[in-house]
């Protein structure tokens, strides 16, 4: 099969990459188109050493994070009337600090890694959250930027930053929890 063709079957994952974490459709249209152009004009470098996604993924996060560089000004987040960080606490924690509720056994997360299906929920527990949670989020997990670089791009003191990662990630869990862990133990 021809590469032109390979390419145009990851353009839909490779979309919903970008959109979740630009949060801007044209921006996330750039990024892809270049990552696009970029493979077309390098397969060579492809070289079959890992999935052709996965030297995509690769491809495009550079891209997007050229796009968060050069449009750092221009990024307008919409005000979710905050991110309900103060609501979810008081919810999974008692006063004393401990959680309310024992988490729920995940079983083998390294088996879990594995499957497609987990990757599926995953993504769409990360779309639910707060975009400012969200985009503060991928950018330190998805794409692995140092927490001081998120924090001078987002103008986001280190304390700010940590809360934020913190109650993503307890988002993340609790979604986690009630649709693929809950359904599992469920089965």
């Amino acid at each position: 099969m021809p590469i032109e063709n390979q390419l145009a079957e990851h353009r839909s994952y490779l979309m919903r990459f970008a959109r979740l974490q630009l949060r801007n459709e044209a921006w996330a249209e750039d990024a892809v188109s270049e990552t696009m152009l970029a493979a077309l004009s390098k397969p060579q470098s492809f070289g079959n050493r890992s999935q052709l996604k996965t030297w995509l993924v690769g491809i495009l996060k550079h891209k997007v994070i050229d796009v968060l560089r050069q449009r750092q000004r221009e990024v307008v987040l919409v005000d979710d009337e905050g991110d309900g960080g103060e609501e979810l606490d008081a919810l999974m924690f008692k006063a004393d600090g401990h959680y309310a509720n024992k988490p729920t056994e995940w079983g083998n997360p390294e088996q879990e890694l594995n499957s497609r299906q987990f990757f599926t929920v995953l993504e769409a527990c990360a779309e639910k959250l707060p975009a400012a949670m969200g985009r503060v989020f991928l950018m330190r997990e998805w794409l692995e930027l140092p927490s001081e670089e998120i924090c001078k791009e987002l103008q986001l003191t280190p304390t700010n930053l940590y809360v934020q990662l913190h109650r993503a990630r307890l988002r993340l869990r609790e979604c986690l929890e009630i649709n693929w862990f809950g359904n599992r133990a469920a089965s």
